[in-house]
């Protein structure tokens, strides 16, 4: 589930600017929600939008419907997935891809750009990445936080309000679930703040945080599905039709 109260920093309060937004791509159901403020994707109405990713501007694909960076950055980032594959990436290689992408999107001004946001493709693939900051004049620190609720269960008191709430009454013994919010949303649990330029993948509540966590999960049958493109070939062969790094791939996986 994604839910985004925004603060409208960026584009009119309008039904067209309202997060996530959505997109259909390779018969699977992306979702984008956004936190921050980019610079690169500040347009004037009519200006083209930045191109995004090692292929040319024919293959766009995607564009915004309202005025937000928000849906601009969506739009640009599954054009430049789109533009890279032609069947369905694995796991391991979707996020290497990805993470090369916000690599060029934040290096034209790393200072003043704010980039936090949960992208969400098919049932079991969960994106979550932060560039932290605060906007010029303001002391809000926008960055991500997560927690991973599991057994055994038990009390949250809410940071900004008396209440408690007891897990153990409402999940049960094979549950587990992550949490991710701009700030930490109770006391007495461990919240873990994303590091800078820290993409992560979520599956079934876990943070896979090392290559070898990914290539567990796509090989579990939890990368992407599509009764539409042709799933992903074997690793090996992912591997050699695109340009990614083998070591960070394949590490830990016994594939050469």
């Amino acid at each position: 589930m994604i839910a985004h109260i925004r603060y409208a920093t960026e584009g009119k309060v309008a039904l067209e600017n309202v997060h996530p937004f959505h997109r259909e791509m390779w018969g699977i159901q992306w979702s984008f929600a956004h936190n921050g403020d980019v610079p690169l994707f500040k347009l004037d109405k009519g200006q083209e939008m930045p191109w995004l990713g090692k292929h040319d501007k024919k293959d766009r694909t995607y564009n915004p419907v309202g005025d937000t960076d928000s849906e601009k950055i969506f739009c640009s980032i599954l054009n430049a997935l789109k533009s890279e594959f032609s069947t369905l990436p694995s796991l391991p290689l979707l996020h290497d891809y990805l993470k090369e992408i916000l690599d060029e999107l934040v290096s034209h001004d790393k200072e003043g750009t704010i980039l936090n946001f949960i992208l969400g493709c098919g049932e079991h693939t969960l994106f979550a990445y932060s560039w932290p900051g605060s906007r010029p004049g303001s002391n809000v620190w926008n960055g991500l936080h997560y927690v991973v609720r599991e057994p055994p269960f038990r009390q949250a008191a809410l940071v900004d309000c008396d209440y408690e709430v007891d897990f153990s009454e409402l999940a049960g013994e094979k549950d587990r679930v992550a949490v991710i919010a701009t700030k930490p949303l109770t006391l007495n649990e461990e919240w873990v703040e994303f590091g800078r330029n820290e993409l992560i993948l979520f599956d079934e509540g876990k943070p896979l945080l090392a290559s070898e966590d990914r290539m567990d999960a796509e090989l579990a049958g939890h990368g992407l599905d599509s009764s539409v493109l042709d799933s992903a070939p074997l690793l090996k062969e992912d591997l050699r039709r695109h340009t990614v790094s083998k070591r960070s791939i394949f590490s830990g996986a016994d594939i050469e």
